[in-house]
């Protein structure tokens, strides 16, 4: 309605203006022809024509604007017909036979989560500047890593390189043997899992939320809610499993939303997850919950944490440090707080971890709850 409202005003206005040129050209006429009357040049005939055509001016006017607007429109959609036309594909969505020796060494990739990174370098634009330069690291399998630095160093382009949201200008990634450029994309997304910094929930049921492929049974669904907190709050809720979720999960705390994504990994059982400043937006106890739920049930997987709050990943196994598109620092949370131009230091301390007492009790407080874990399995 605005719109439209926006649109008569506009006509109203350009009617107004034009009529306003249109009678000052037929005073103009009029007056010029009384002014040179007696020239010779000037004669009846051609001071009717001049006036007939100065009354037809406005029509003429109008015409005349909303024809150039109605193509200045128009040149919009050509303009960007041509963009789409030349914007890159993305690769393709399957992986070529060739890539691996056998169907069912494809079909169980990866089985370890090993992770190398060889010269990586991005952009995300041709002729723009490089983001990522010269990275370089291996992870091994199973290990918890702790990707941090300050806003802008490089750490969310990494995650954008690993699903290849950007393809590479330069260097690898390997996991597992396999360079993943080599790989189609729909093979290697559905074999990571990510749980993003704003939490993706579509309108549906709790069960199609978790599981949107239908892939796993009720119990197997309960099991994963239970292992993330959830069953006790999805219980209390009509229908359960059954229950509608608004679109974006507006009818659910942020918190909630986010469990939700964790339970979708967990249920997923990826060898590689992703955790791209997961718990930025909650509170201190639901990022308790994540970081508990990561500790216990991904001990077998490799997980890529980006945190901006360094109690989270404190307890990583290393520590992976951007700073301005390179990898500054790679080391265990010990070693590198003992240094004392360290990065990563420097970020402890601006977090209030003040002593390295504090990195030994997080590495500690992990140790403690696995091993709490493994008696109860």
């Amino acid at each position: 309605m605005l719109i439209y409202f926006s649109s008569i005003v506009a006509n109203r206005w350009l009617a107004v203006r034009l009529e306003l040129v249109g009678n000052f050209i037929v005073f103009f006429s009029a007056f010029s022809a009384v002014l040179f009357r007696h020239t010779d040049h000037v004669t009846a005939g051609l001071v009717g024509l001049s006036v007939s055509y100065a009354l037809s001016v406005t029509q003429v006017l109008n015409w005349a604007v909303r024809m150039a607007s109605e193509l200045e429109t128009n040149i919009v959609s050509v303009e960007r017909i041509k963009e789409y036309k030349e914007t890159p594909t993305e690769a393709a969505l399957e992986t070529p036979s060739e890539v691996f020796k056998d169907k069912k060494g494809e079909e169980f990739w990866p089985e370890n989560g090993e992770i190398l990174i060889d010269n990586l370098a991005i952009r995300y634009r041709q002729n723009l500047d490089l983001v990522l330069k010269d990275v370089n690291a291996h992870i091994l399998p199973h290990e918890k890593i702790g990707i941090v630095g300050r806003t802008g160093a490089g750490k969310s382009s990494l995650v954008l390189a690993l699903f290849r949201l950007v393809e590479p200008a330069s260097g690898k990634i390997i996991i597992d043997g396999i360079d993943i450029s080599k790989l189609g994309l729909k093979h290697l997304r559905s074999r990571l899992t990510i749980v993003p910094q704003d939490p993706v929930l579509f309108s549906g049921t709790f069960r199609e939320n978790l599981d949107p492929f239908g892939h796993h049974s009720d119990d197997g669904i309960w099991t994963a809610l239970k292992l993330t907190h959830l069953e006790e709050f999805v219980n209390t809720l009509p229908n359960k499993l059954d229950y509608k979720i608004s679109e974006g999960g507006t009818n659910l705390s942020v918190g909630q939303r986010q469990l939700i994504c964790l339970a979708r990994a967990v249920l997923r059982r990826s060898k590689i997850l992703v955790l791209d400043e997961a718990a930025a937006s909650v509170d201190l106890e639901t990022d308790h919950l994540i970081q508990q739920t990561i500790r216990r049930q991904f001990v077998d997987c490799t997980v890529l944490t980006i945190a901006h709050r360094l109690h989270s990943v404190i307890d990583s196994t290393r520590i992976l440090v951007f700073s301005e598109g390179r990898v500054a620092e790679f080391d265990t949370p010990i070693n590198l707080f003992a240094r004392q131009d360290s990065l990563f230091r420097a970020l402890c301390l601006d977090a209030g971890i003040n002593s390295i007492d504090d990195v030994k009790n997080g590495e500690n407080n992990i140790k403690e709850e696995n091993d709490e874990e493994i008696k109860l399995n």
